[in-house]
């Protein structure tokens, strides 16, 4: 299951200086609205603490990691829903990705030019926002004019998904995202195919200087931001672009003791990770052996044999049973022998229902 997030805002905010330095990657910075017309893609290995360990009493020839799809989207202007900048591209590849990361700039300097002459990070976050809304609000107009006769005729799903559209456009209406509209099962799922842009769950960025990081709180502008983000129920991470780009080329001894020595808890990547996994519900289960040691992501409450098809759909079809331990009860007797002779070893069936640290061997037959 691969995670997708895009990264937006308006030109020259520091969206394309977080994506290479989160991705490690050479994306163009420039100091001019539109350095990014296409969206760069960058994958990164999702921090987890558990694989090294897992490395280091395994051996194995291979190891994969979870991954993390990043997507740098060019800077979005006023009227970009209809079109303006690099608008009709911009919202197509958002379209397409699980999270956006909205960045907004909350640092001065002179000698970056702002599309909007000054800083104002509630009102970046605002233009964006609205261009988002309104497209949204084309779409849903669209479809409450298309589905109005069949809902009149009685038809049952037409009456859900009229009822679904016209509690979303409430809110859009009003500048709110449509995530804020509160949908039953029935009319969240016939939702599912509009793709509306603001449906999608948000994590705020604020990009603040080398300074104020450190101590966030003690800025008026990311203080404004997580105001907004509060009225959202969004979380507001604090991170430093810069500071991010100089981690990128270090080692992990190394990362630590920089960011210690700033005051920093965790590093920029680790934060939108592990924010996006607790916002999308992901969890992570774990194949080990001598020939390879893997991660894998799985969405909470997923049972067993749904597991096994993430692996591959033959393990799904053909599920017999899976054995499983924790990795918590691995670090507690050491060994997969010291699971076994504990007792910790549980053979589950097609009810069992994923736990996060599970690490697990499925049984199939095809």
């Amino acid at each position: 299951m691969g995670l997708t997030a895009g990264i937006v805002g308006l030109p020259n905010i520091g969206k394309s200086t977080l994506f290479n330095a989160i991705t490690k990657s050479e994306a163009l910075v420039a100091n001019y609205p539109f350095a990014t017309k296409d969206p760069n893609v960058g994958v990164v290995e999702v921090p987890d603490e558990r694989m090294p360990v897992l490395v280091k009493m395994f051996d194995p020839r291979r190891v994969v990691y979870n991954t993390f799809s990043f997507t740098d989207i060019a800077g979005l202007v006023k009227g970009a829903s209809k079109g303006e900048g690099l608008g009709n591209q911009f919202l197509s590849n958002i379209r397409e990705v699980n999270l956006i990361c909205h960045v907004a700039r909350c640092f001065e300097d002179a000698d970056i030019t702002h599309v909007e002459g000054e800083v104002d990070p509630v009102r970046d976050i605002e233009i964006v926002n609205t261009e988002l809304v309104m497209a949204d609000l084309e779409s849903v107009e669209a479809g409450i004019a298309k589905v109005e006769r069949k809902a009149k005729s009685k038809e049952k799903a037409a009456i859900v998904q009229l009822s679904a559209l016209t509690k979303i456009r409430e809110h859009l209406l009003k500048g709110e995202p449509a995530r804020m509209t509160v949908l039953n099962k029935d009319e969240a799922e016939v939702m599912k195919s509009f793709h509306l842009l603001t449906v999608k769950p948000v994590i705020y960025v604020a990009n603040m200087s080398e300074d104020d990081v450190a101590n966030p709180e003690g800025s008026v502008h990311y203080k404004r931001v997580k105001e907004l983000a509060e009225k959202e129920n969004a979380p507001v991470l604090p991170i430093c672009a810069k500071i991010e780009e100089e981690l990128a080329g270090m080692e992990e001894e190394e990362k630590k003791m920089f960011l210690e020595d700033l005051g920093i808890e965790k590093a920029g990547l680790d934060q939108v990770v592990q924010t996006a996994y607790e916002m999308l519900g992901l969890r992570t289960f774990f194949t080990v052996g001598k020939d390879e040691v893997r991660a894998w992501t799985f969405k909470e409450g997923t049972k067993a044999p749904q597991a096994a098809g993430i692996i591959h759909t033959d393990f799904e079809r053909g599920f017999i049973k899976a054995e499983i331990y924790s990795y918590d009860d691995l670090m507690t007797y050491g060994s997969e022998a010291g699971i076994k002779e504990a007792g910790k070893l549980r053979i589950e069936g097609k009810e069992y229902v994923m736990k996060d640290g599970d690490i697990v061997f499925f049984r199939f037959n095809v």
